[in-house]
């Protein structure tokens, strides 16, 4: 194995010191220009790279950035990445993805190591069992910023990039009232989630909106399967009526189209089918599903934003909302 240069290296052969090597390497204005072209030459050939490790504990900052999500499954969380990458690169920052598993303990080993390698900020969506946000709070003592995006605590005093979550609820619901259908499912996620209520207390509100009468059946699902399994027991309840069902996340939509072709129905004549999404999975069927737009892209570019003033000196705490638009398909 080719043994590492080192600066102590490079200074040896050219007989000069290993803090004018450092200086020369950094184009410090007091080494000469002579010099400097010796040094960079030398270190070409030795193939020379510095240790990042090394350069963390002496400035006590990276050129990272980590963005924790529950699930690397997720399109919402692909897009939101891909927007952190690229505005990342520009500045000649790196990414590193970790995955929590919706499991707060394997948050918190993420956060310790976040710590240990001095991160130059972090992005965040906690898990739906994380209830105390302090040892998120701490790291900013630690000069590490921290960024909520998408799945957010419900403490105040911290920085929260979020989607439109009650705008895009009052769209989807909206589209249902219009349509004239009072027989409706509607499938949330995890009911200990912000999320999750701020979307279900706005759909409520809206559907129920001058007093009209529905017959609303609300269900909770974890997971795409447990989206699938709800809606084949619910479906046949509701066969016969003009119903529709309403799925809050691309995961659950997922899930519920699933059942739909399971069982062999067509929308929009069997029934009716609305969701919050991404994008992506609405365009998978044909119909295309029609849906309340939450862009992850959107999201990370506002959240990226907001790192970096973060990291330029901004001390006070900011939520910043991404509202939602319909985009219409044929599924209802």
């Amino acid at each position: 194995m080719r043994e590492n240069t080192t600066l102590k290296k490079i200074a040896e052969q050219l007989s000069i010191s290993i803090s004018t090597v450092s200086r020369a390497l950094k184009d410090h204005p007091d080494i000469s220009p002579e010099t400097k072209r010796k040094v960079n030459e030398l270190s070409e050939l030795l193939e020379y790279d510095p240790n990042p490790y090394a350069i963390n504990l002496r400035t006590h900052s990276s050129k990272e950035f980590a963005v924790v999500v529950p699930s690397l499954s997720n399109f919402f969380y692909h897009s939101f990445i891909s927007a952190i990458e690229e505005e990342a690169r520009d500045l000649s920052y790196s990414v590193i993805i970790y995955r929590s598993s919706n499991d707060p303990k394997i948050e918190q080993q993420i956060l310790k190591s976040c710590r240990h390698k001095r991160v130059s900020g972090i992005f965040i969506a906690i898990t739906s069992e994380t209830t105390d946000i302090e040892p998120f709070l701490k790291l900013d003592t630690h000069g590490i910023p921290v960024i909520f995006f998408d799945k957010v605590p419900q403490y105040e005093s911290c920085n929260k990039i979020c989607v439109g979550d009650e705008h895009a609820a009052s769209i989807a619901a909206n589209e249902i009232f219009k349509k004239g259908i009072s027989n409706v499912i509607g499938i949330f996620g995890d009911k200990n989630m912000s999320i999750t209520q701020a979307r279900l207390k706005k759909f409520n509100e809206v559907l129920f909106k001058d007093d009209k009468e529905m017959n609303l059946k609300m269900v909770h699902a974890k997971s795409s399967d447990e989206a699938e399994q709800l809606t084949l027991s619910l479906i046949p309840d509701f066969i016969g009526k003009k119903f529709a069902i309403f799925c809050m996340s691309d995961e659950i939509l997922a899930g519920t189209m699933k059942a739909i072709q399971r069982l062999g129905l067509k929308m929009p004549n069997d029934l009716g089918v609305i969701g919050i999404s991404d994008g992506m999975i609405p365009k998978l069927f044909y119909p295309e599903i029609t849906y309340a737009e939450t862009s992850g892209y959107n999201l990370g570019k506002l959240a990226f934003s907001r790192m970096m003033r973060c990291i330029a000196g901004s001390s006070f705490a900011q939520t910043i909302i991404d509202e939602s638009k319909l985009v219409q398909g044929g599924s209802i």
